[in-house]
């Protein structure tokens, strides 16, 4: 199915629902990119078993399939001095809720709450702040439907599928504040940034 094998699919059979396809992403180490940049396709992710944001959100997105959810993502940006973050989302019982790989505390899986998109998004802007402790969080996209491209076939390309990432970066994107409220915004407390430097995944040396 989808052109998948036999191990991959087995893969997929068990993550029933989002709550174990966060599981399942949480097992899986972060892709450091020690090697380069890249932006796995889910096969080679299932293969190479490490992810990072983008990378986790496609596998999720697919797995979302499997369960009968369409393979939505869409992109937050930031101001400055770091990445973009992209998310899978999903829609149970009229609300959003959201599915999330990331080695930090903050940004992660969000119950199905929230009653649109910007309410899911927003739910992120108090936790995206750099080190010394700005919050950075700017603009959002609508979701994605992965689906359109699948005659590339994105699921299982042994190549990166940058062009995923290209497609994010060109839609539409939404502010989430004016730039008077963004002047006047308090930055993350010493607890806070304290708190966001625990990470899942440690760096190996």
């Amino acid at each position: 199915m989808y052109g998948f094998n036999k191990r991959e699919l087995a893969i997929f059979r068990k993550l029933t629902s989002p709550v174990k396809i966060q599981d399942y992403l949480e097992t899986i180490p972060i892709n450091f990119e020690k090697k380069g940049e890249t932006c796995m396709s889910p096969r080679l992710v299932l293969r190479e078993y490490k992810a990072h944001c983008i990378e986790g959100a496609m596998l999720a997105a697919v797995a979302l399939r499997f369960l009968g959810y369409k393979p939505l993502v869409l992109d937050l940006t930031v101001s400055v001095q770091d990445d973009d973050h992209v998310i899978t989302v999903f829609k149970r019982n009229g609300l959003w809720g959201a599915i999330s790989k990331i080695n930090h505390y903050g940004l992660r899986y969000r119950d199905p709450v929230f009653r649109d998109i910007r309410e899911l998004v927003m739910s992120y802007f108090n936790e995206y702040f750099i080190e010394d402790g700005r919050k950075i969080l700017r603009s959002y996209s609508l979701p994605v439907d992965l689906s359109r491209f699948d005659k590339r076939g994105w699921m299982t390309s042994e190549k990166d599928v940058w062009y995923i990432v290209g497609y994010l970066d060109q839609v539409r994107h939404y502010q989430v504040a004016t730039k008077t409220v963004i002047k006047k915004l308090r930055s993350a407390d010493k607890l806070e940034i304290k708190a966001s430097s625990l990470v899942q995944w440690p760096p190996k040396k």
